[in-house]
């Protein structure tokens, strides 16, 4: 088996200053960043989704058993971004645990994970951006704003097919060149939009607070309907391992590690703060918006907190909220960007994808040509791919990535007992293996469709990786001298 040791890793990158992602970033903009990430459509669009086809009310537990996996997680993700403070993240703690092999199908996993998670978000930035402007009767033509696997209903009855979610598209080449200018100005204005979210939250829990209808929770978890995860607990474990993607953020500030000024220290502290204040929000929203609006009324919306806010004296804010929340999308979209080119960058170093995804930009010191292929590929998510694909797609993959991530921390405490760790996991085995547990079981409760993309998305990735990454390994290139 092909691994890396935790030294050579670190060796790797400080060989060269000139090739290295520059570090930029603090404890405060890494809490921005993973709260930039884990705040945004997962909250605002997939929880109507959730509750109207899952969960009903109880979408606030999918959330808590979502957020008790995320968190035995958490804790293993900063154990390891403190002992491995490099870029790649689960990627990177794979290939030093469990081996070449296992280390590309995480990055492949997580490539899917990251790409699939900024087409979601895109994609809701473009429903709210039509409910926006339709407000001002500005009205975009249909067929360009939705996939080909959607339909609308015009004002006078007639049915139109998508062809292209335009908006999706632009708003995605849009970050991306933001992104290529660099992580601090891109952390400087992700941290502004953060504030501007948790704004827009915490003013919908308090205004909508007193107009909760207490009937609307009733019957908070709803009878299944006969079919295995439509309701009943069965359903509330699949809206769990939907919403499980919005947590995807803390993973994201593990990517940033190279980024990072004092990884050993500011890294714990974003992965778990941002996890932390997060749970609360999501629990507090999920709870007045099920309560403002009956579950049902949320089905097929890609706006729920607007359906919400009309139950309210404050519908005059609906314009002000949604202005807001697609400021706030950006930053998801922008950090997503940001840690997919770094899980690129990583990749590529190792030898296991072309030289050009390792490419820094001479003036910027980022990997610039990855921000264009991957412009490319999530663009063509967003344009093509309908809301409820992409939502269930990426939380398999983040499941699948926090899981060998709790793996790797048992393997690595078997194999390394001795390593320097500035942040310790406590409660080993348990807490690795209640995350392990937990991310199995809401795997379980995702639909067949899922599993089969996952399937099929990893069965190209080990196509690659026989055709070209074994080749080209640099890895296995000095085991052959």
């Amino acid at each position: 088996m092909f691994k890396k040791s935790i030294a050579a890793i670190k060796a790797e990158v400080a060989e060269s200053s000139e090739a290295s992602l520059k570090r930029s970033l603090g404890p405060f903009q890494l809490v921005m960043i993973g709260i930039g990430l884990t705040l945004g459509a997962g909250l605002f669009s997939i929880t109507g989704l959730a509750a109207a086809n899952y969960a009903g009310p109880a979408v606030t537990l999918s959330f808590v058993i979502a957020a008790l996996g995320c968190g035995f997680a958490a804790l293993c993700y900063a154990e390891f971004a403190s002992m491995i403070p490099v870029a790649g993240s689960a990627y990177t703690y794979a290939y030093a645990t469990m081996g070449e092999w296992f280390a590309w199908i995480i990055g492949w996993d997580l490539v899917l994970e990251y790409s699939v998670g900024c087409a979601t978000v895109a994609i809701s930035w473009s429903q709210y951006l039509v409910k926006f402007l339709a407000s001002y009767h500005i009205y975009l033509p249909a067929q360009f704003t939705l996939s080909p696997f959607e339909t609308a209903k015009l004002s006078d009855g007639t049915i139109v097919h998508g062809l292209i979610n335009l908006p999706a598209a632009l708003v995605v080449i849009l970050m991306t060149l933001v992104v290529i200018r660099g992580a601090k100005g891109s952390a400087v204005v992700n941290a502004i939009i953060v504030f501007l979210k948790v704004g827009v939250v915490l003013v919908f829990i308090a205004l909508g607070w007193n107009y909760i209808n207490p009937a609307n929770y009733h019957p908070y978890i709803p009878q299944n309907t006969g079919e295995f995860g439509h309701f009943g607990w069965s359903g509330v474990l699949r809206a769990a391992g939907l919403v499980f993607f919005v947590f995807i953020g803390f993973d994201a500030v593990a990517a940033s590690a190279q980024e990072t000024k004092n990884p050993k220290r500011d890294l714990p502290i974003g992965i778990i703060g941002s996890l932390v204040a997060c749970t609360v929000l999501f629990g507090l929203f999920g709870h007045v918006m099920t309560g403002l609006a009956n579950y049902k009324e949320f089905a097929n919306s890609g706006a729920p907190v607007a359906i919400a806010i009309e139950k309210t004296p404050y519908s005059w804010l609906s314009q002000a909220i949604i202005l807001a929340i697609l400021i706030g999308y950006t930053s998801v979209i922008l950090v997503d960007l940001m840690a997919q080119s770094r899980m690129f960058y990583a990749i590529s170093r190792d030898g296991l994808l072309p030289k050009a995804f390792s490419k820094l930009h001479p003036k910027f010191k980022t990997p610039y040509q990855s921000n264009i292929l991957l412009c490319a590929f999530i663009g063509l998510f967003a344009a093509f791919v309908p809301l409820n694909v992409v939502g269930e797609m990426t939380s398999i993959g983040t499941l699948l990535a926090f899981l060998m991530v709790c793996a790797g921390i048992l393997i690595l405490r078997k194999t390394n007992p001795d390593a320097e760790r500035p942040f310790k996991v406590p409660l080993v085995p348990l807490v690795p293996i209640l995350g392990i547990l937990v991310c199995l079981a809401m795997m379980a409760f995702m639909p067949w469709e899922t599993w089969l993309r996952l399937v099929v998305w990893l069965a190209i990735g080990l196509v690659i990786y026989l055709l070209y990454g074994k080749k080209n390994s640099l890895l296995r290139k000095s085991f052959n001298k």
